[in-house]
C-alpha cells in the first residue's frame, strides 16, 4: 500500500495535515490542535460530451508539493488537487493541467465524530432568505454546512459547490457525521472544497461568558403561569390561587410546572415598578396578608412548584432608603439616582449590598420555599435597566469602588442566594452579558402587553422577531422566554394560533398570562396543544434579524422523521405563498404527504413542493412526512409537534400488516391519530393496549382513531391491515 503525507501547512497545534492513502483513494484531514480527524474517499469523475470516466487520484508525479494528481483512462496527470491551509481552514482545489478544460467532479466523503452531543447545524444563511431551521431530534438537513460540540464550543464549517451531512446514530456511541463535499475544476467559483475549524465559536461571537447550560438543575423550559399580563399591579393571592386551581384541573395533567407570583411587595399594588418596596421582603398587606412562604404552601399543595419575581436593584421605600443611604447611587448634588428599579438605586459595587441580594433572595429560597425565580430589572435594552444603567459614565462615577465592574458580581451572588438547584430567569437577560454564565432562562423582549392595554397586533409580531433574533442560544446557553403566551377572546382565532406556534414550535420557555376560567375550550386547547414543550434546538447558529415567514422544525426519532412547518402570514391582506421542498432542505425528487394541523386535513402527496391559500394574520401548521409504500403516522391533535412530544415509539410488521404506535396519553384527554393508508392496503382492525379506542374513521387515503385512557400513561395503538 503506497501512501503519501501532505503537510498542508506547517505541524504546529491548530494547524491542518493531510495523509493520504492511494491505495485506498482515501485522505485523512487532521487537525492537531483541535484533535479533529475527517477521513474518507477522496475521487475524481470527468464529464466528456455526456459520458462520465473514473479518473483515480494519486500521488502527484512531480516534486512540487501539497498536491495530488488527476490521473485519467491513460494514466495521464490532466490536472491536480492542491492543498491549502490558512491557520484552522484547509482547501482543497481542483485545477486542469492547461490547456485541457474537462467538465468533472471532485468528490471528498469524510466521516468526523465529536462530542456526545455535537450536532449538524448551518452558519450561513442567505440574506432574504425565508426559512429558519430548528431540531428535535439528531435531524437532518440538506441546507446544513456545518459541525457544532456544544460541551467545547467547538465549530468545524465546510464548503464546497456542494455539502451535505448526514448523522448516523448507534446506541451507546457519539453520533458521527457522514460529509460530502463537491468541487467541480470548469468553474472557478466553485473548484474548491474548505474545512474549517472555529474554536470559541460562541464565546467569541457572541456570548464573551459561554456556558452550556445546566440540564441537571433544568432539564427542560420551564412552564408555568403568572398574573401580570392579565391582572398587572392588582393580583393578590386570592386570584393567584383561583387561577391555581383552574390550572390544576386544566393544564397540570399536561405539564404545566410552575405557579409564579408577580407584584407582592408593600406598595405594589400600583405601578410605577420604581414605586415598589423591593428591597424589605414585605409583601403587601392587603394583596397578600398571610405572606409568601404560607402562599409557597399553598401553591405546592395544588401540584406546582412556587416561583417568584424579584427586582433587587431599587426601591420606591424611602423609609428603607434613608435608613441605608449610604449604599445607594447620588448625583455629585445629592440627589438619588433613579431608573425602573426604583426610585433610589443600589451601588452595586459595594460588598454589603450584594451580600443584601444574596441574602434575601437566600431567604425566598430556602426559608419561603420558592424554586423558580424571575429576576427583574437587568440587562433590558436601556438605561433604565441595570446594565445599561451602570455601564454609564456619570453612574460609575458614583460607585464607591470604581475598580471592578460590579454587576457580573451582582449576578453571581443572586445566583448564590437562590443555590444551585433553583431555575434562574433573567428578565431582560443577554447573551452578551454576565447573565449568560449563572441564568437557566432568559426574557428576550419586551412585555406582550402594556400596563391596563390587551395584546395589540405588534407585540405578536415583536414576541416573533425576538424569537428569531435569539433562537440560536436557545437550548444551548439557556431558554429562551418571549414572554407569556396570551390566547384570549381579545385576539382572533389566527392570531391566538400565531401567538401559541411563536412560543411553542421552538420549544421556548411557555407561561400563560390569560385568565384561565374566561378561557373558552377552543383557547384553553390551544394552551393544552403546546404542553409540554417540546426538546428543540436551533439548526441556524447565528442572529436572525428578519422576521422570516417560514418556521422549520426537522423531528427525527428511532421509529420517523418527519418536520412540522408552520407558514406565516404576517400581513393584514390574504395572500397565497409557494412553499419549496428544497428551502425545507428536504430532497427535491422525492413524494411526500402533507398534513394540516389546525384544521385536521391532508393535503395529499406533494412533489416539489405545494402553494398555500392564508389569511390575514394567520398560519398553517403542516407535518411533512416522506412517502412510504406502507401506512403510516402523521399526526395526532395532541401537541403543536404533532406527534415529537407524545409519539415515543412505533413500528411496521410487513409480515403481519401491523402498524403499531405507543403514546404518552393524558387522562380523560382524546387523542385523535391520522394515518395515511396506500391504496395497496385497505384498513381492519384497531385495538389499543392501554387505552379504548373511542372510533375509527375510515375515508381512504386517510384513517383516523380516537384515543382515551382514564389517567395519565402510555397506551399502544396497533392497526391491522390487508390487501385489497
Amino acid at each position: 500500500m503506497s501512501s503519501l503525507t501532505v503537510s498542508a501547512g506547517a505541524p504546529s497545534a491548530g494547524e491542518w495535515q493531510g495523509v493520504f492513502d492511494a491505495a485506498a483513494s482515501v485522505l485523512e484531514c487532521r487537525h492537531s490542535g483541535a484533535g479533529i480527524v475527517l477521513k474518507g474517499r477522496l475521487a475524481f469523475v470527468a464529464e466528456r460530451g455526456g459520458q462520465a470516466a473514473a479518473w483515480t487520484v494519486q500521488p502527484a508525479r512531480d516534486s512540487v508539493p501539497g498536491r495530488l494528481a488527476l490521473v485519467d483512462e491513460q494514466n495521464d496527470v490532466q490536472g491536480y488537487v492542491t492543498l491549502q491551509a490558512d491557520g484552522n481552514r484547509l482547501d482543497l482545489t481542483a485545477i486542469h493541467r492547461p490547456p485541457r478544460n474537462d467538465a468533472g467532479e471532485l468528490r471528498f466523503e469524510p466521516v468526523c465524530a465529536l462530542g456526545p452531543d455535537a450536532f449538524a447545524c448551518r452558519t450561513r444563511v442567505p440574506s432574504g432568505g425565508a426559512v429558519v431551521q430548528m431540531a428535535s431530534g439528531p435531524a437532518d438537513s440538506r441546507l446544513n454546512d456545518a459541525l457544532f460540540d456544544p460541551d467545547r464550543d467547538l465549530l468545524v464549517r465546510f464548503g464546497g459547490r456542494q455539502v451535505a451531512i448526514a448523522t448516523a446514530i448507534e446506541a451507546g456511541r457519539p453520533p458521527s457525521f457522514r460529509v460530502t463535499l463537491t468541487a467541480r475544476p470548469e468553474s472557478s467559483a466553485a473548484s474548491s472544497i474548505s474545512l474549517e475549524v472555529l474554536e470559541g465559536y460562541y464565546r467569541k461571537r457572541y456570548v464573551p461568558r459561554y456556558r452550556r447550560i445546566d440540564r441537571r438543575r433544568c432539564p427542560s423550559p420551564p412552564t408555568g403561569w403568572m398574573s401580570w399580563n392579565a391582572y398587572f399591579d392588582t393580583a393578590g393571592e386570592n386570584e393567584n390561587l383561583a387561577e391555581a386551581r383552574v390550572g390544576a384541573k386544566c393544564l397540570r395533567p399536561f405539564g404545566l410546572e410552575i405557579w409564579s407570583i408577580e407584584s407582592w411587595q408593600e406598595n405594589s399594588d400600583r405601578l410605577p415598578v420604581s414605586d415598589f418596596h423591593n428591597l424589605s421582603l414585605e409583601a403587601s398587606r392587603t394583596q397578600f396578608p398571610h405572606g409568601l412562604k404560607w402562599l409557597a404552601e399553598r401553591i405546592r399543595e395544588l401540584g406546582f412548584r412556587p416561583g417568584i419575581w424579584t427586582v433587587p436593584f431599587g426601591t420606591g421605600d424611602r423609609r428603607w432608603y434613608e435608613e441605608r443611604r449610604a449604599w445607594f447611587l447620588h448625583h455629585p448634588d445629592g440627589r438619588p439616582m433613579k431608573n425602573w428599579c426604583g426610585r433610589y438605586v443600589l451601588d452595586p459595587s459595594q460588598p454589603e449590598v450584594r451580600r443584601h441580594m444574596e441574602e434575601t433572595h437566600r431567604t425566598m429560597s430556602a426559608e419561603w420555599g420558592y424554586e423558580f425565580f424571575k429576576i427583574d430589572g437587568m440587562s433590558g435594552r436601556a438605561a433604565h435597566y441595570s446594565a445599561h444603567f451602570f455601564e454609564r459614565p456619570e453612574v460609575r462615577a458614583a460607585f464607591q469602588n470604581r475598580d471592578e465592574d460590579p454587576y457580573p458580581l451582582c449576578i453571581e451572588a443572586l445566583r448564590q442566594g437562590i443555590g444551585p438547584d433553583r431555575v434562574f430567569l433573567a428578565c431582560q437577560g443577554h447573551y452578551t452579558g454576565p447573565e449568560a454564565a449563572y441564568a437557566d432562562a432568559a426574557r428576550l423582549g419586551a412585555d406582550i402587553v402594556h400596563p391596563g392595554q390587551p395584546p395589540h397586533w405588534e407585540n405578536y409580531l415583536d414576541q416573533a422577531r425576538t424569537t428569531l433574533a435569539q433562537l440560536f442560544v436557545h437550548g444551548l446557553v439557556w431558554y429562551n422566554d418571549p414572554d407569556t403566551l396570551l390566547v384570549g377572546e381579545v385576539a382572533p382565532l389566527g392570531v391566538a394560533r400565531i401567538a401559541a406556534t411563536v412560543v411553542g414550535l421552538p420549544g421556548q420557555v411557555t407561561f400563560f398570562g390569560d385568565r384561565l376560567a374566561e378561557l373558552p375550550p377552543q383557547r384553553m386547547r390551544l394552551l393544552q396543544q403546546v404542553l409540554p414543550v417540546c426538546a428543540v434546538r436551533p439548526l441556524d447558529l447565528l442572529p436572525l434579524h428578519e422576521l422570516k415567514p417560514v418556521w422549520d422544525l426537522k423531528v427525527r426519532r428511532p421509529f420517523a422523521a418527519w418536520d412540522v412547518v408552520s407558514v406565516f402570514n404576517w400581513e393584514t391582506a390574504p395572500r397565497t405563498r409557494k412553499l419549496d421542498f428544497a428551502e425545507l432542505g428536504l430532497e427535491k425528487d422525492r413524494e411526500y404527504l402533507v398534513y394540516e394541523f389546525w384544521s385536521g386535513t391532508f393535503l395529499g402527496g406533494k412533489r416539489g413542493g405545494l402553494e398555500i391559500e392564508l389569511e390575514p394574520r394567520s398560519n398553517v401548521l403542516l407535518a411533512i412526512h416522506q412517502r412510504l409504500d406502507r401506512p403510516q403516522l402523521l399526526s395526532t391533535d395532541r401537541h403543536l409537534g404533532q406527534g415529537a412530544v407524545e409519539w415515543t415509539d412505533g413500528s411496521w410488521d410487513a409480515e403481519r400488516g401491523e402498524l403499531r404506535c405507543r403514546f404518552d396519553l393524558v387522562g380523560d384527554d382524546p387523542l385523535t391519530a391520522a394515518i395515511h393508508v396506500p391504496a395497496a392496503y385497505a384498513f381492519a382492525q384497531a385495538a389499543s393496549e392501554g387505552a379504548e379506542v373511542l372510533e375509527t374513521s375510515n375515508a381512504p387515503p386517510l384513517l383516523k382513531v380516537r384515543l382515551r385512557r382514564a389517567e395519565n400513561g402510555e397506551a399502544w395503538l396497533s392497526l391491522r391491515f390487508g390487501k385489497p
